[in-house]
């Protein structure tokens, strides 16, 4: 029962968001679905330091039940960087779960109390509690796909494209087996596209970056790509913020450029919200089966027959 009501909450504050739900979108027939009983182990603080946050820098897992040697994805949340938790994304570590891969849910500080490049800072050490210790809990800590959505497309993005911020936790880019980001935000620095994204926003990105040009240099992606990066898949919404869309294939392109795998896909009958929403509610949707399949594709994942389980 509680775990039901914890399912019902994320779905409501997500739906919530959701000003207009879009129909359902077509898409290939599922091939893929949850057959495994899921753990939860919530609030693991995964930075002790005297300035940590006791309410976000702490992370969810969501474990299949079996033997172990689970592929990982670690999930990274939106909300333009100065809204949302991971106990909203519940459903994500489930749903990921119950298809044998054991999954990480994290916080982040936010903006206003903070700016960038404190919430990649703690993305980053999030990843270095995932790499060190993962394996104590059935993952494999060669195998981690990390994912995010919105702002949290943006941090693993940047957390994938600038060494610095793994290197300061003693990893490097390799660490990375694959990279997912869902309607992320991969430059800063086009006035006439930043312009769009604050009005859908509501709020200046000074409020997350600052004012100092350089600073939106250094959070952009798109400006870090050398070759060196992990391969992508990258996702957008047919009714996803202004221009995300340009962005998203730009991102893609820039990486296919410098040799890496990218993946463009945009996904069709879907908003900035329900691309999202859509993904946690039903394993049959398009953006969820297109994000295992990825996963399958750069781990050992065994994709299993479609099983939908009521409980």
């Amino acid at each position: 029962m509680h775990r039901q009501k914890g399912r019902l909450a994320s779905y409501l504050a997500l739906l919530a968001l959701a000003l207009i739900a879009e129909p359902a979108a077509t898409a290939e027939a599922p091939v893929t679905g949850g057959v495994f009983a899921v753990k939860v182990i919530s609030d693991i603080p995964y930075c002790l330091d005297p300035s940590a946050d006791q309410q976000k820098n702490r992370l969810d897992l969501y474990l299949p039940r079996g033997s172990g040697n689970f592929p990982v994805l670690f999930f990274v949340h939106g909300g333009s960087w100065t809204r949302g938790d991971r106990k909203t994304y519940a459903l994500v570590g489930e749903t990921f779960a119950r298809n044998g891969i054991a999954t990480v849910v994290t916080s982040y500080r936010l903006s206003p109390g903070v700016k960038h490049p404190t919430h990649i800072h703690d993305v980053a050490k999030a990843f270095a509690w995932t790499k060190q210790n993962i394996a104590d809990y059935g993952g494999k800590s060669d195998r981690i796909i990390v994912a995010g959505h919105s702002a949290g497309g943006h941090l693993v993005s940047l957390l994938a494209t600038d060494p610095k911020f793994l290197e300061a936790e003693k990893l490097s880019q390799k660490d990375i087996r694959a990279v997912i980001s869902v309607s992320g935000v991969y430059s800063f620095v086009y006035p006439d596209t930043l312009k769009k994204l604050e009005n859908f926003i509501g709020l200046s990105i000074d409020t997350v970056l600052g004012t100092d040009h350089a600073v939106y240099i250094d959070a952009s992606p798109l400006r870090h790509v050398t070759g060196k990066e992990p391969p992508f898949l990258i996702l957008c919404a047919s009714n996803d913020y202004p221009a995300c869309d340009e962005k998203s294939k730009k991102f893609a392109d820039r990486l296919a450029q410098h040799g890496v795998p990218a993946i463009f896909q945009q996904i069709p009958d879907r908003g900035h919200i329900t691309i999202m929403l859509w993904l946690m509610m039903w394993e049959t949707d398009p953006t969820t089966q297109t994000m295992l399949r990825f996963i399958a594709k750069h781990t050992d994942l065994q994709l299993r027959p479609l099983h939908i389980q009521n409980d």
